[in-house]
């Protein structure tokens, strides 16, 4: 490819591969809008194809941008600027008409956590500041991108206009990209994606690790009733891709509440029983509660089998039939690295082992990879360079890959991938699980009473993460669904929209449960063994959702009866009163703090149905 040259030419941008009068009306006048406003030197209209990859991976190369780990096959490391290195919530807004169309208002003019607002004025002056000429002396590349396999009825279309090659590669892995796509749209309508590393050429101040971003002016804005997303000054990940977070939950929420369907923050995994029935299972848990672990588990008990449909977002709509179908909309897996080893997840290591772009991990002398919690024993002699790509060693003080460092890796390569994990109708979805990280009171699984009981499960959910550094310690967070950072519209409507499910004619509503895997016992850690134990619990829901398996009714839901969960084989002892222990105190502050949360936050906007389940498990705690 050429080098980027800043611009001497004033008729628009020299065409290096694609025919832009080719495209259909609608999509040629959003490249050729935004090319007057970027003014890239270059055009690129990506077709996906190996040739174009392979390029695309040499010029990041070239650049400085990604380096080549010889120990593995086509696997490439890239450090970021330090600054750049995280989804950042605070720049992250939908753009509405009306505030509460985005979220509801807090009492008393308090700040909602539940999203972020910007007005159209106050959006319009962003995109002024930030994007003319923002691409001069760059390439725009073209991406057509479909979220889901190609032609599936619950697949949609999107196309991202973007000057960084990282995300190219990295798009190609996420998602289905390229030709086959733009003849899949034809004249059809898609999602309209622009991101911008707001880096014109010549740099006005050098680059940190060869990585372009301008974090003071850093903002990701959508605009769901233009169906569009805005991305400007970060080339991380969760910023960038904009097929992910942006359009698989914020946009596509929106879309499905007005087409009566569920986009969702939730992993999908088929399990199947020692006597070969199979039961497909979609799971919503927040950050570091174990979520890619649970889609590639690997199951102690004999004669269980898990496989893998997605680790992180499901699209789920009822068909003809009232089955609930869900599809993984993503095409790899983008995973949290620190933690991720031969112990913990034997599935995720073998994915990553080929074709996977790393970043902000830590790389061996070897030309291999090192991250926190990796459990590797090191070869003699092998050292280590942290992200920040200096020498590092275990008694520098700090990690050596960053605690939100990640692996980008095609699905297809997953050992236990679904069989089915591409099937343009969808999986049916029997179950549905909220958990969190609750070291204190809340038992191993309980099942909700009802699917009205089980949408409050989810919107009262909660879990401990580490706060900001303001705080000292641990705190629990709400994170209701595992979207709270996620939601593209208001959360009382949300609620509402789920609710209304159980309308659909003939619908087979999954059973709810809500699993924590994560209680301590006061003296002696964990409580429960977790990993592949956790096959245990997913059996007794298997039986569960059969009609197999007892549950005792309790405050919190049914819980397995004293002999319904098979233990046999267990390492480790696991007082089972412990772990389904319900105190009183502890259920009533609970009771108290999620109605502080649905009072100052969602306010005006509760559905009547999940207040009235609140009420309900206070005069169950009340009856203890």
């Amino acid at each position: 490819m050429p080098p980027q040259l800043p611009s001497q030419n004033q008729k628009g941008p020299r065409v290096l591969q694609g025919e832009p009068g080719a495209l259909s009306p609608d999509l040629k006048e959003f490249v050729d809008a935004n090319v007057r406003l970027c003014q890239p030197d270059f055009l690129h209209i990506c077709d996906g194809s190996d040739e174009e990859n392979q390029a695309i991976l040499t010029q990041l190369e070239e650049q400085g941008m990604i380096k080549k780990l010889s120990k593995y096959e086509n696997c490439w490391l890239a450090r970021t600027d330090p600054r750049d290195v995280a989804r950042v919530e605070s720049k992250t807004v939908i753009v509405t008409r009306d505030q509460r169309d985005t979220v509801p208002t807090p009492l008393e003019g308090g700040v909602s956590q539940l999203g972020r607002w910007m007005s159209p004025e106050e959006f319009d002056k962003a995109m002024d500041q930030r994007f003319p000429g923002c691409m001069k002396g760059r390439t725009m590349y073209v991406i057509p991108f479909s979220m889901g396999p190609v032609g599936s009825p619950l697949s949609k279309i999107g196309v991202e206009l973007t000057d960084s090659p990282y995300v190219v590669a990295s798009m190609r892995v996420m998602t289905r990209m390229g030709k086959a796509v733009l003849s899949a749209l034809g004249t059809g309508k898609f999602v309209r994606c622009l991101h911008s590393v707001g880096c014109p050429l010549p740099l006005k101040k050098p680059l940190v690790n060869s990585w372009p971003c301008n974090p003071e002016q850093t903002l990701i804005a959508h605009i769901p009733d233009r169906r569009q997303i805005v991305s400007f000054g970060s080339g991380y990940g969760g910023n960038s891709l904009l097929g992910k977070k942006c359009f698989a939950l914020r946009i596509a929420s929106r879309i499905a509440k007005e087409e009566g369907w569920l986009a969702e923050h939730m992993l999908i995994l088929g399990v199947t029983n020692p006597a070969g029935e199979k039961k497909y299972m979609a799971a919503a848990f927040p950050s570091a509660c174990g979520k890619t672990n649970l889609a590639m588990l690997c199951p102690t008990l004999p004669g269980w089998k898990v496989e893998c449909v997605g680790d992180d977002i499901a699209w789920m709509k009822f068909d003809d039939q009232g089955n609930l179908r869900a599809i993984n909309p993503e095409n790899g897996f983008f995973g949290v690295a620190p933690g991720t080893s031969v112990e913990t997840n034997p599935n995720a290591m073998e994915t990553i082992a080929k074709n996977t772009i790393f970043t902000n991990v830590a790389e061996t002398s070897d030309g291999g990879v090192f991250w926190e919690g990796m459990d590797q024993s090191l070869p003699e002699g092998v050292t280590i360079t942290s992200w920040k790509n200096q020498p590092w060693t275990s008694e520098d003080g700090e990690p050596s890959a960053h605690p939100n460092s990640r692996f980008c890796t095609p699905a297809g390569q997953c050992p236990i991938i679904d069989p089915l994990w591409e099937s343009p109708e969808g999986v049916p979805i029997e179950a549905i699980i909220f958990g969190g990280r609750r070291p204190q009171g809340v038992p191993l699984v309980y099942e909700a009473f009802s699917w009205q009981h089980g949408v409050f499960v989810g919107a009262a959910m909660r879990s401990e993460s580490t706060a900001a550094a303001e705080h000292k310690g641990k705190v629990i967070m709400h994170d209701p669904f595992a979207m709270r950072p996620f939601f593209g519209y208001n959360f009382g409507h949300y609620l509402s929209h789920w609710l209304s499910m159980a309308d659909h004619p003939g619908a087979k509503l999954p059973k709810i449960f809500h699993v924590n895997w994560f209680r301590k016992s006061p003296t002696a850690g964990f409580l429960w063994p977790g990993f592949g134990d956790n096959i245990r619990v997913l059996d007794w829901m298997f039986r569960r959702v059969s009609g197999e398996a007892d549950g005792v009714p309790s405050v919190v839901g049914y819980l397995p009866s004293p002999d319904s969960m098979d233990l046999r084989g267990l390492q480790k002892d696991v007082d089972l009163n412990e772990l389904f222990s319900l105190d009183q105190e502890f259920w009533q502050s609970e009771v108290e703090e999620v109605r502080r949360y649905f009072t100052t936050q969602v306010n005006q906007d509760l559905p009547e149905e999940v207040a009235e389940e609140l009420e309900f498990l206070q005069q169950r705690v009340k009856r203890m």
